[in-house]
């Protein structure tokens, strides 16, 4: 959902320049000028909050994964209300406002759950529009919409002065990936926090062999590789099963099939692996992508416009090569790993373990054991982290990375779309923009499926 009233077809989003690979990730402002400046503006009590004073929530997207979020939000703080939710579908923003009410689920410090819960009607938000009457109503936003509307939504909530958590990916086009670093970089120097939904970032297991891989335990860095083989998703029905449904409602309601909204499944799902692969490489840009994609399990028009397989060449400076696999096919393999190859030894990701390359285990994480162990659950971590920062006054801010790891997943997609090697700066100077005319219930063009040597990519 996004305001109704903006017409991004028309208009030229803001452009932040065109940043070479060295300079995209450019140190920013140090933590005493952040700090002046949110003090020059005067929003220090908006960044920071009062220590011991309720923090309001907000969510926007009541779909599954905006389910879970305001869950693990209040789970994350033992003074906090949800507040407000905002949804482009009444359906949706009315079922879960009332699931919310009747929520039991005790928290951590033993408090109901649905004691956090304050949603009158008037608190919940329905349209194109929602997103900005619930970040004007509370102090931390949860964005868990379709992707292709966050930039608006991390843009608006940091022009209010909200904290927020932003489910990845962050955009689905180029164009708006500026939008959303710019609103980061401001974000920065508000004293905001901006915590992703990479949340791989945030499991202590990873971080602890990141650590190690990072002190130099495998060696160099000499190749990565990376899998997500799934198998197909939901799909909420047809046009002739819901003839109520306008065509933006139904390519709406079935987001995932349409690249205008999630970027295809390589941005929207594989993303996860490329940022653990970013992770691994400190964030470092590659030079260029070489990829290829299609459909040939999803091919009737009710996918969409998007692929359903894709393989990825990054090649990093000195020759560092990344192959990257994604696919969403029924019936076929499950796969979800991700591997690192060093000049000492090699590192499984998903399984947190170092080998030599005798193969003999060199580190392994194991999970401490016994009745008081928090688990170490990644989902809740991120929210845990979130809202620790704000007490503190230290607000965290992934923009970086998430805007980094986004890029990747983008340029890649476009390499296999146009059938094109796609250099970094190639890539970010890309002016394709996917969003449609105007947000308005009613119809809508169908992008064609792209063709490998024929599609072009502004």
């Amino acid at each position: 959902m996004t305001d109704s009233s903006t017409n991004n077809a028309s208009k030229t989003p803001t452009d932040t320049g065109s940043p070479s690979r060295r300079q995209f990730l450019a140190t920013t402002a140090s933590a005493a000028s952040v700090a002046a400046a949110a003090t020059s503006l005067g929003i220090g009590q908006v960044a920071h909050a009062a220590e011991n004073g309720t923090l309001k929530i907000g969510l926007v997207g009541c779909g599954g994964r905006g389910s879970g979020a305001a869950l693990q939000a209040t789970l994350a703080d033992p003074n906090v209300k949800l507040v407000s939710v905002g949804d482009a579908f009444k359906d949706q923003a009315e079922r879960f406002a009332a699931g919310a009410r009747k929520n039991g689920t005790v928290d951590r410090w033993g408090k109901p759950i649905r004691d956090k819960v304050d949603l009158p009607a008037e608190r919940v938000f329905v349209g194109f529009d929602a997103y900005k009457h619930v970040v004007d109503s509370c102090d931390v936003v949860v964005f868990a919409t379709s992707p292709h509307f966050r930039p608006l939504m991390i843009e608006y909530a940091v022009k209010q002065g909200k904290h927020m958590f932003a489910e990845k990916p962050v955009a689905t086009d180029v164009p708006h990936l500026k939008r959303v670093k710019a609103a980061c970089d401001e974000a920065e120097k508000k004293g905001l926090a901006v915590v992703s939904g990479l949340c791989y970032r945030y499991e202590r297991a990873k971080q602890e062999l990141m650590k190690r891989i990072h002190d130099g335990m495998i060696g160099d860095i000499v190749g990565l590789h990376c899998y997500y083989m799934t198998g197909t998703l939901w799909h909420r029905g047809t046009r002739a099963e819901h003839p109520e449904w306008s065509e933006m409602e139904y390519q709406m309601r079935n987001w995932l099939y349409f690249n205008w909204l999630s970027g295809d499944h390589i941005v929207e799902q594989h993303i996860h692996s490329l940022d653990k692969m970013a992770w691994v490489l400190k964030d470092q840009t590659p030079e260029y992508v070489q990829s290829t994609g299609g459909r040939i399990h999803r091919t009737d028009e009710k996918f969409g416009d998007i692929y359903d397989h894709f393989c990825n060449h990054f090649m990093y400076e000195d020759g560092l090569e990344m192959h990257s696999h994604c696919r969403q096919m029924k019936d076929c393999a499950y796969r979800v790993s991700d591997h690192v190859i060093g000049t000492k030894g090699t590192a499984d990701i998903m399984r947190h373990y170092l080998r030599d390359h005798e193969g003999d285990i060199i580190w392994r994480h194991r999970r401490p054991r016994g009745r008081n162990v928090v688990e170490d659950n990644m989902y809740q971590n991120e929210h845990d982290d979130l809202f620790a920062s704000i007490r503190k006054g230290e607000p965290i801010n992934n923009g970086k990375y998430m805007v980094n790891s986004t890029m990747l997943a983008i340029m890649a997609r476009n390499s296999a779309y146009t059938g094109k090697k796609i250099t970094w700066d190639q890539a970010w100077d890309s002016t394709e923009n996917l969003a449609p005319a105007k947000y308005e219930w009613g119809d809508l063009p169908r992008r064609p499926v792209p063709v490998p040597g024929k599609t072009a990519i502004a």
